[in-house]
């Protein structure tokens, strides 16, 4: 039997009762985290852009769009939400393969249970099968994928988009495997697009694409039936021939990559989360002052390098995947949240000469969770710390009371306080709803929600 065709039958045939309760446990995690982002994302200046563009050419406004008032067709809802849950680079990752799985995935659904009743009990095994879909994809093409260029996050992430929209329209196992296909089809998004708006188009497409795969096979729209295994397959075409066809199938039902994903402390790159940490707490330890410091240097993992190694930035979006910037926003404020990555932080006169006085070495014997920092001081001291484990990764999460505060410090931006703290329950208690739709509704603001509600 063909890989395409085990994932699919996977995916059309698992029930949420051979799901794990720690594994729905995280899927909850993920859900909240993601809602969180999405809705403090919302109003950011990339998604007025895209609804400004886009807005003109959309159907029916039936979906609502998460933490803003407008409506679209269902699909530009998903690429909105896939948008705004990204812009910040908040959302989870998946460590063993960098992928930021949730966004595409819970985007299209989001949009798909604000037009369709959607059970909670449903929602949630779409969810972690999508999930699941997207993380094998996504695990099959990892490294080389990654290393080429492609963003995985909107390559993997249009296939689990499909499979989870797919598993909630009920499609045969035939048209499972046309939705993969045209879902494959369809993954897109390169890494050069980093620092910049482009890089959250990319799960916002995916999202949008594969809910419009799954629509195609559902309406008898056919695809070839090998996408994943066939010598011009996705893995084969975007790893130049050097993918593990094995890793889709590998322990599939028994083993869940929602294990292992993970929920970023600070906005921005993953790999930068160490350097965060270490800068962080030597200013804690030794209350230096931003005029006191003469130098900063790190030692990071190679590919801290490979990703985060922008300099002479000007805007804050690029500071997201500075290593410098990440070092100086923890040595100069001693935090790094949303504010830390605006225009205006980045080209702060005091954060801007700490970061153009840091450098960074690359060490293989540091691991992507590691980071040591120095620090010379106007005194002649060196201060150093090196991190084993960074806050956020896999052997050190954020406990579901720090993703509450995480949800709260982004989405008061956009909903009253009360509004915020009766979304975070429904997120946490999603599996137990009538209609996922009573999600949707918490999470736009009050006036659009009579207007918005589906009748």
């Amino acid at each position: 039997m063909s890989e395409t065709k085990i994932l699919a039958s996977y995916v059309v045939n698992g029930k949420l009762g051979d799901i794990p309760g720690e594994v729905l446990r995280e899927a909850r995690r993920s859900l909240v985290n993601f809602m969180g982002c999405a809705v403090g994302g919302a109003r950011d200046e990339a998604v007025d852009a895209a609804l400004q563009a886009f807005r003109p050419f959309s159907g029916a406004p039936t979906a609502n769009v998460l933490g803003r008032d407008e409506r679209l067709d269902p699909l530009h809802a998903s690429l909105m939400n896939g948008i705004s849950s990204h812009v910040y680079d908040y959302d989870d990752t998946t460590p063993k393969n960098y992928c930021h799985p949730t966004s595409p995935i819970a985007s299209a659904l989001f949009a798909y249970a604000s037009v369709n009743p959607v059970r909670g009990r449903d929602f949630m095994e779409a969810f972690v099968y999508g999930f699941e879909a997207s993380s094998r994809v996504a695990n099959c093409v990892y490294p080389t994928h990654y290393d080429l260029g492609w963003h995985i996050t909107g390559t993997a992430g249009v296939f689990g988009a499909a499979a989870a929209i797919g598993k909630l329209m009920r499609l045969t196992e035939p048209q499972m495997i046309w939705a993969l296909g045209l879902a494959g089809t369809q993954a897109a998004g390169v890494r050069e697009m980093f620092g910049s708006m482009g890089k959250a188009f990319h799960p916002g497409r995916a999202a949008q694409n594969g809910y419009g795969a799954a629509l195609l096979a559902r309406a008898g729209f056919t695809s070839g039936t090998r996408i994943l295994e066939g010598p011009r397959g996705f893995p084969a075409v975007t790893t130049a021939a050097k993918f593990n066809l094995a890793n889709v199938t590998k322990g599939l039902g028994t083993e869940f990559d929602l294990l292992v994903n993970t929920y970023k402390p600070y906005p921005c790159g993953i790999v930068i989360h160490p350097t965060i940490d270490g800068a962080v707490q030597l200013r804690e330890q030794h209350g230096f002052a931003p005029a006191d410091i003469v130098a900063a240097r790190l030692r990071v993992a190679p590919l801290v390098l490979d990703l985060c190694n922008q300099q002479g930035i000007t805007q804050g979006l690029q500071g997201k995947f500075s290593v410098y910037h990440g070092a100086a926003i923890g040595l100069v404020r001693g935090k790094a949240g949303v504010q830390e990555y605006t225009d205006a932080a980045v080209n702060d006169p005091d954060i801007k000469r700490v970061r153009e006085a840091t450098t960074a070495t690359a060490d293989p014997a540091v691991t992507e969770d590691q980071a040591g920092v120095e620090v010379e001081l106007r005194d002649g001291r060196r201060v150093s710390l090196f991190v084993e484990q960074s806050l956020g990764n896999i052997n050190k999460p954020l406990s579901d009371r720090q993703l509450d505060a995480k949800f709260r410090d982004q989405a008061v931006v956009n909903l009253a306080a009360d509004d915020v703290e009766r979304l975070i329950g429904l997120c946490w208690t999603i599996e137990d709803l009538a209609d996922v739709n009573e999600v949707v509704q918490a999470a736009v603001p009050a006036g659009a929600r009579v207007a918005s509600a589906r009748a």
